[in-house]
């Protein structure tokens, strides 16, 4: 018989600085994703890490998405 899944889960983290375009304001056409895992029972809320994304030669912020 199969075991549960456990506390951990895959995410998907987004960068938020290429995902909105400042000067129209609406979605651009690539915004870059990372995956990562977390464990579910020490972090239960979304989780933001500091990463480097190559669409927008920089370091920035990436959020977790649902």
């Amino acid at each position: 018989m199969a075991k549960n899944k456990g506390a951990r889960i895959v995410i998907t983290l987004e960068c938020t600085q290429c995902r909105i375009v400042p000067a129209t304001n609406k979605r651009s056409l690539g915004c870059f994703r990372y995956t990562s895992t977390k464990n579910r029972r020490n972090t239960t809320s979304r989780l933001e890490m500091k990463k480097f994304c190559p669409h927008c030669n920089t370091h920035s912020l990436f959020k977790e998405l649902k």
